[in-house]
């Protein structure tokens, strides 16, 4: 029928539907799920549409399994639930490798000293 899904599992879906106290999110043909707003940020929740949008995808923390109903209760709150349109979900940034580079000597010469002791 489907996936086995477990608690802890972090999954990919869509939203399609937002309410004042939470968010709906389907799985896959037969597995929907909801984020209660309490799982959406540490912080106030002021407007759950402040996170995500309908139509958009995202990923969730799945924190219960109701095979009976085939519903999911997930979380956005601890993860980056933003699911990246991108090939590339790394972003480089301005220094690149320069902080490897840099800690590279000090590294080769803890190492050469550890190995001269013995």
């Amino acid at each position: 029928m489907s996936e086995e899904y477990k608690v802890g599992d972090i999954i990919k879906g869509q939203v399609t539907g937002i309410e004042k106290y939470g968010i709906f999110v389907n799985i896959d043909p037969w597995y929907d799920g909801l984020i209660h707003i309490s799982e959406v940020s540490d912080d106030y929740v002021k407007d759950i549409h402040d996170y995500v949008k309908i139509g958009e995808t995202i990923y969730c923390q799945i924190l219960d399994v109701n095979e009976d109903n085939l519903q999911l209760k997930l979380s956005i709150k601890n993860i980056n639930y933003k699911a990246s349109n991108s090939n590339n979900p790394i972003k480089e940034t301005r220094k690149g490798f320069l902080p490897l580079k840099e800690q590279l000597p000090i590294w080769l010469e803890e190492k050469i000293k550890e190995y001269d002791k013995n």
